[in-house]
């Protein structure tokens, strides 16, 4: 079998097969947004389609692919795992890749980090982090913030701060106290009882790209530990570079105990998690040789996936990529920000490294502008944001992607190898996009008669 020759013969059905057999309503989605491309092959920040149209790829597989697809030396390496014919996955073994990628875990962990957890992904990690906590600290409480997101299994779940994920799918698990993000009186209340095993927050908050106060990750971490209690940094998506340092918490000098990592860990090709803690909870949880295997995952240390992750290491140290980053984003924001001077509706760009948000909100000065922001809100709330991101891709061809639900608010989370070239393409096409939108109702209208159109292509096929 040659997954070429079957990629080349059914190119165009994969819309088909997944209304058939997946997730239909994610195709609806797509067709209705006009999103639907028949992409056809990827290099480094751009996606190609069948027409060899190129796209810049700001949404990086929700912040995965920070070295671009299908980097070379990360090809190179992976096929000569494949091709040492090691032997893989014994379990009554124990590997040394994965002792060798742990090793250099350890050495770019936050301070006093120095044992290692492997999963098959992020949210397996924050699983791992609560047990640990739990197990560690003879507690049952967790603490988690609004707004934050850490997954969709069933911890990870009881831990995320957004109700439209849970809908549905309770009872969760018990004792999870949700406090407002950003507030040190409400952690030290909830910490106060003396009774919680952990804290858990996204350094800057993914959706939403909400940055914290200077002194909040500093001081949950003295509180938490005051109270007893295990501070977690799920650093999935801020961690390895996005934020333009190796860890988000390294802006605030926060010293986490447990250290949350994914994504960007497998180069874009091999899922791999990566939990980091500190000594004294591994040896709790790992206390006795009866207890070797007391929670693990059959995939986790899998000879391809500690492969990538040292390959990653090794391309984000030797190109220079967390710094560049850093410059980039530093770039693109110091590019977009005269604009908030310019249209009424555009109030603020925050971000760190390549984590950036482009925040709207409604206009208290033009008529015009007040009348389309209510009448895209009434529709549907966080309408007005993709007034942003379907023009950019429709027209600029740059995939995008709203914060989060029911926000305001565009998110950029490129590659790290963007060029000079990309982020003048990107600021070019922002600031048109951005100048449209403000056309009032003239741009609902076109905007209304896309979706609309689209929507009814969408339902005739379906």
């Amino acid at each position: 079998m040659k997954i070429q020759d079957i990629i080349q013969n059914r190119t165009k059905e994969n819309f088909s097969l997944h209304d058939k057999y997946l997730n239909s309503q994610m195709v609806k989605v797509l067709k209705t947004i006009d999103f639907d491309r028949h992409y056809v092959r990827a290099q480094g920040a751009y996606l190609f389609d069948e027409h060899d149209n190129r796209y810049l790829d700001l949404l990086s597989g929700f912040g995965v692919f920070a070295l671009g697809r299908n980097h070379a030396k990360m090809v190179e390496v992976l096929e000569s795992t494949l091709q040492a014919g090691l032997p893989n996955l014994v379990q009554l073994d124990v590997s040394l890749l994965a002792g060798l990628l742990a090793e250099k875990l350890v050495k770019l962990a936050p301070n006093g980090l120095n044992r290692v957890f492997f999963a098959n992904s992020g949210t397996e990690t924050v699983e791992a982090a609560i047990k640990f906590s739990r197990y560690a600290t003879g507690r049952s409480k967790v603490i988690f913030c609004h707004g934050c997101y850490h997954g969709l299994s069933l911890g990870s779940l009881s831990a995320t701060g957004d109700d439209h994920y849970k809908q549905g799918f309770g009872p969760l698990l018990p004792n999870f106290i949700e406090i407002p993000f950003n507030d040190l009186a409400a952690l030290e209340e909830a910490l106060a009882q003396g009774d919680v095993a952990a804290f858990i927050t996204e350094p800057i908050q993914g959706h939403g790209v909400w940055i914290p106060d200077d002194d909040y990750l500093p001081e949950a971490a003295k509180l938490t530990r005051k109270y007893g209690a295990v501070f977690i940094a799920d650093e999935i998506q801020t961690g390895l570079g996005r934020t333009g340092k190796w860890w988000a918490v390294e802006h605030w000098g926060a010293e986490p105990d447990i250290v949350c990592s994914s994504k960007i860990l497998s180069g874009g090709f091999i899922p791999v998690g990566a939990l980091m803690c500190r000594e004294w909870i591994f040896d709790r949880v790992f206390n006795r040789m009866d207890r070797a295997v007391v929670h693990g995952s059959t995939f986790g240390k899998n000879n391809l996936a500690m492969a990538a992750g040292l390959a990653t290491l090794e391309i984000l140290e030797s190109e220079n990529l967390i710094e560049h980053s850093a410059q980039t984003g530093a770039a693109i924001i110091d590019g977009l920000a005269p604009l908030i001077d310019q249209y009424e509706c555009f109030t603020e760009i925050r971000g760190k490294g390549l984590m950036i948000a482009l925040e709207f909100s409604e206009p208290t000065e033009s008529l015009a502008l007040k009348f389309s922001w209510k009448m895209l809100e009434a529709a549907n709330k966080g309408l007005f944001s993709q007034l942003i991101t379907v023009p950019l891709f429709r027209q600029h061809r740059i995939l995008s992607q709203v914060a989060g639900r029911n926000m305001n608010i565009v998110k950029f989370i490129p590659p790290f190898i963007l060029t000079e070239s990309d982020v003048q393409w990107i600021i070019s096409a922002t600031t048109d996009v951005i100048a449209n939108a403000h056309r009032g109702p003239a741009a609902v209208w076109d905007f209304g008669k896309v979706l609309a159109t689209r929507a009814i292509r969408a339902k005739l096929h379906a």
